[in-house]
């Protein structure tokens, strides 16, 4: 794995971020569509490959960290505005990064 410079690392803008609402994209096995409260930030939209992992109704109100300023990429089913971050090999065992209670949307992961 190749190192980065803190420089590089500071170009990247995470938040945290609520999920306000989770869609089903019925012709996608893998996608969710999220509609992000970035504070501040404004609304995003993000498709994330969480489907097998949650419920719609768990991903509801759920505070995440998401990548702000990441290049949108128009796919299949629209536009995705950003990543959220999670960890795991994938399909089931998908568990997303989530902050301590007290972070609000909007705020700066440092």
């Amino acid at each position: 794995m190749s190192e980065i410079t803190i420089d590089d690392f500071a170009k990247v803008d995470l938040r945290i971020a609520q999920i306000k609402e989770a869609i089903e994209v019925p012709e996608a096995d893998k996608l969710v569509k999220l509609i992000l409260d970035i504070g501040e930030c404004g609304e995003k939209t993000v498709f994330a490959g969480i489907k097998a992992a949650y419920t719609l109704e768990q991903l509801t109100n759920k505070f995440v960290v998401v990548v702000n300023n990441l290049q949108p990429r128009k796919m299949k089913f629209g536009l995705s505005e950003g990543m959220i971050l999670a960890a795991g090999p994938g399909g089931e065992e998908i568990f997303m990064i989530s902050p301590d209670a007290g972070a609000v949307p909007g705020m700066r992961v440092k």
